[in-house]
C-alpha cells in the first residue's frame, strides 16, 4: 500500500498529540508482521525472483546451522547485553520464519528452546535498554508466530518473560528516558515494547494499550529529525538501526490494526529512503560520516519504503548489494520477504537524478556522474554540527570515489566499549569533552579544515546553502563560519564535479585580527607521494589520482600519520593523511582550491578561476 505523507499520531510539531482510539480487538495469533496463511504470497514471490529466493534460502541455511548450537547465554560486554540480544533476535526471527515457510518441526523446537533459555535470564539488562528492546522484539515474534504450536507451559513462561523482563521495566523512570529522546534509542526501544505489547495483548490489554499509546506519542520526537528532506542526523549506519526499527514498528501496527489506521510517519520520514540510497558510492562503500562504519550491505528497511512511497527505484543500491555481495546475516533479514510482495529486483531501474541534497540537523549533499558506471565519480559533502547525536567534528568533510576506488575516505566510528573501559567520557558532547581527544572524532582526522590546530566548535552549525544539478558542474556549497567561531571571520566550502572528469574543492576564508595557520586535510588508503610544491600522487590498485593545489600560492605539502595516540583507540592501519598547511595574514581573504584529478583528467582553468558565487545554477534551499 502507498502511505500518504500526512502527519500521523505523534508527528505534530506543536501542542499535545491526539491519538486515535486503539481498536478493541486484534487478529488472532499470528498477528505481528505476517498473518495466518500469508506465507503463500511469500512462497509465490520467491519462486519468481532469483534474488529474493537467495535471501530465503540463506535464512533456511542459517537456521539449519542454529539447530546444534547452544542457546545464547547472559554474558555482558562491558555494560551491554546487546550482542546477545541481537543474536537472540536473529535466531528467533530466522527460525520462526523457517518454520512458517516449511512447517518443519526442527525449526519450531529450536526456536522454542531459544526463547525458554532467554526467558530464564535474571533480566534483559534494563540499565542499557536497547538490550531489553531487541530481546523483547525477538521473543515476541517467536511467541506470536509459534503461539499455537508451543506447549501451555512454554507459552506461560515466555509470556511472563515478555511482560516482566520486557514491558514492565520500561515503566521505570530509571530506564525509560528513551521516551523523551529524539534518536535511535527512541525508535528501537518503542519498537521493541510495541512488539511485546502486540504479542501479549489478550492477556495484558491495559498494559499493552499503555505501551502502544506511549510509543505513538513518543516517536514524534525522532520523526522530527528526518525533516525536511529525509537526511538522518546520526548518519548511514544509525539510519539502518533507528529507521529499521521504526519501520518494524510501523509494519507491525499496519498488520495488527489494518491499513486505515493512522501511522507514525511524516513527510520527511517518507523521503528518507532517498537519503539512504544515495549514501552508497559506486565502490559499494558508504558515506560514513560521524559514528558509522566503513561497510555497506543490503538493508531490510529499504524494502518497506517501496510499499510506503510507491517508488521502486529506491532499491537500486540494494540491488547492487545483492548482485555484488553475499547476503548479510542481518537479524531483520526475514522482513525483506514480508515486504517484497510484487517487487522484482531484476527490473529495478536507477534513479533519474545524480545529486541528492538534504537539510536538517546534519545536512548532506551527494553527487555522482553515473548510477551505472562502476568508474563514476561520487562525492558526498557533509555540513551540520558536531553536537548531533553520534557526531564528529567533521563539518565540511567529504568522501570521493573515482575509477572504482575510494580516494577520499572517512575513518568512521571507534569501538565504544574499548573507549568506555579506558574511562573516556565518551558521551559528553561539550566543547572540552574527552570525546574530542579521540583521534577519529576531531577535525584533525577528517577531510576538512583545521585552524591554528584548534577543534571545530561544537555549538556551530552549517547548512547546504546552495547546489546545482547542472551535469557538467554538479556542486554543493556550505557556510562553515559558525563552526570556526573565534578562529575565522568567514569559511565557505564548495565542492564540484567538473565536466564529469574530476573533483574541485574550493574554500573561501577570511581571517581575524591575527596571523592564521590553516591545515587542509584528506584521509586516504592510497599510497601517497609528494610530487611537487603543490601536488601529490595517490596510487591504489595500480590506479592513480593527482591532488593538485591551485591556490594559495604559498603552502607546504604534507602527510600526517593516522596512528592513534592511545592503545585503546582503533587501529587506522593502511591509511594516511595528505594535504597542506598555509599561513594567511591577519584581516585578509584567501582562496584554497584543490583539484582531485583521476588519471587522465585535465583541469578546466576557466572553471577553476570562478568564485563560488559565480558557480552555475546555485539553488538556495
Amino acid at each position: 500500500m502507498l502511505i500518504t505523507t500526512s502527519l500521523g499520531p505523534g508527528c505534530k510539531k506543536n501542542g499535545p498529540v491526539t491519538l486515535p482510539e486503539l481498536p478493541g480487538t486484534l487478529p488472532a495469533h499470528p498477528r505481528i508482521l505476517m498473518l495466518k496463511n500469508e506465507e503463500k504470497a511469500i512462497r509465490q514471490t520467491i519462486t519468481t525472483d532469483n534474488s529474493l529466493r537467495t535471501i530465503s534460502n540463506f535464512i533456511l541455511s542459517e537456521s539449519d546451522k542454529m539447530i546444534a548450537k547452544a542457546p545464547v547465554e547472559r554474558v555482558l560486554i562491558g555494560k551491554r547485553l546487546l550482542d546477545k540480544s541481537r543474536e537472540a533476535l536473529r535466531r528467533i526471527f530466522f527460525l520462526s520464519y523457517s518454520w512458517r515457510m516449511t512447517s518443519d518441526s526442527k525449526y519450531l523446537d529450536r526456536a522454542e528452546k531459544e526463547m525458554l533459555a532467554v526467558s530464564a535470564f535474571s533480566d534483559w539488562n534494563p540499565s542499557h535498554f536497547l538490550d531489553v528492546a531487541e530481546m523483547t522484539m525477538g521473543v515476541s515474534i517467536g511467541y506470536d508466530w509459534l503461539y499455537y504450536e508451543l506447549s501451555d507451559d512454554s507459552r506461560k513462561t515466555i509470556r511472563k518473560a515478555i511482560i516482566e523482563k520486557g514491558l514492565k521495566p520500561s515503566l521505570n523512570s530509571t530506564y525509560n528516558w528513551f521516551v523523551k529522546s529524539n534518536n535511535n534509542w527512541n525508535q528501537v526501544c518503542n519498537g521493541g515494547m510495541t512488539f511485546g505489547a502486540l504479542a501479549v495483548y489478550e492477556d495484558e490489554k491495559e498494559l499493552a494499550d499503555q505501551m502502544i499509546e506511549r510509543a505513538l506519542s513518543s516517536i514524534k520526537l525522532p520523526l522530527g529529525e528526518y525533516e525536511p528532506d529525509g537526511a538522518y542526523p546520526e548518519g548511514f549506519g544509525y539510519w539502518g538501526y533507528g529507521t529499521g526499527f521504526h519501520v518494524m514498528l510501523v509494519s507491525a501496527l499496519q498488520k495488527a490494526y489494518g491499513d486505515n489506521y493512522v501511522l507514525p510517519v511524516s513527510a520527511g520520514f517518507l523521503k528518507t529512503a532517498g537519503y539512504y540510497e544515495n549514501m552508497t558510492g559506486p565502490t559499494g562503500k558508504p558515506f560514513n560520516y560521524s559514528d558509522n562504519g566503513t561497510g555497506a550491505s543490503l538493508n531490510p528497511a529499504m524494502f518497506w519504503f517501496v510499499r510506503g512511497t510507491g517508488d521502486p527505484t529506491v532499491l537500486y543500491s540494494e540491488k547492487y548489494h545483492l548482485l555484488n555481495q553475499s547476503v548479510p546475516n542481518d537479524r531483520l533479514l526475514p522482513a525483506i520477504l514480508l515486504w517484497c510482495s510484487g517487487i522484482s529486483l531484476e527490473n529495478i531501474t536507477p534513479p533519474d537524478k545524480n545529486i541528492w541534497v538534504g537539510q536538517g540537523k546534519n545536512p548532506v549533499a551527494v553527487m555522482r556522474t553515473s548510477w551505472t558506471d562502476p568508474n563514476a565519480i561520487y562525492v558526498g559533502l557533509k555540513a551540520g554540527t558536531p553536537s548531533a547525536n553520534h557526531g564528529h567534528m567533521d563539518v565540511g568533510t567529504f568522501v570521493m570515489d573515482a575509477n572504482g576506488e575510494r580516494w577520499a575516505a572517512d575513518l568512521g566510528a571507534d569501538d565504544y566499549n574499548s573507549l568506555e573501559t579506558a574511562g573516556v567520557d565518551l558521551w559528553n558532547m561539550s566543547q572540552n569533552s574527552e570525546r574530542w581527544g579521540v583521534f577519529r572524532y576531531n577535525n584533525l582526522a577528517h577531510n576538512t579544515l583545521t585552524v591554528n590546530g584548534l577543534y571545530q566548535k561544537v555549538a556551530g552549525s552549517s547548512s547546504i546553502t546552495g547546489y546545482s544539478d547542472q551535469s557538467d558542474m554538479l556542486n554543493a556549497v556550505t557556510d562553515m563560519t559558525t563552526v570556526y567561531n573565534g578562529q575565522l571571520k568567514k569559511s565557505v566550502r564548495g565542492i564540484a564535479v567538473v565536466d564529469n572528469k574530476y573533483t574541485m574543492v574550493r574554500d573561501e576564508v577570511e581571517t581575524l585580527s591575527s596571523e592564521t595557520i590553516i591545515r587542509w586535510n584528506l584521509v586516504t588508503s592510497a599510497t601517497v607521494t609528494i610530487t611537487g610544491s603543490n601536488s601529490a600522487e595517490l596510487v591504489k590498485n595500480n590506479k592513480k589520482l593527482i591532488l593538485k593545489v591551485v591556490e594559495p600560492g604559498t603552502l607546504t605539502m604534507k602527510t600526517w600519520s593516522t596512528a592513534a595516540p592511545n592503545s585503546y583507540e582503533g587501529s587506522n592501519k593502511g591509511t594516511i593523511m595528505v594535504g597542506f598547511e598555509t599561513t594567511i595574514p591577519a584581516n585578509s581573504s584567501a582562496i584554497l582550491t584543490v583539484l582531485l584529478l583521476p588519471e587522465g583528467a585535465k583541469e578546466n582553468t576557466a572553471v577553476t578561476a570562478k568564485k563560488i558565487s559565480e558557480w552555475p545554477n546555485i539553488v538556495v534551499k
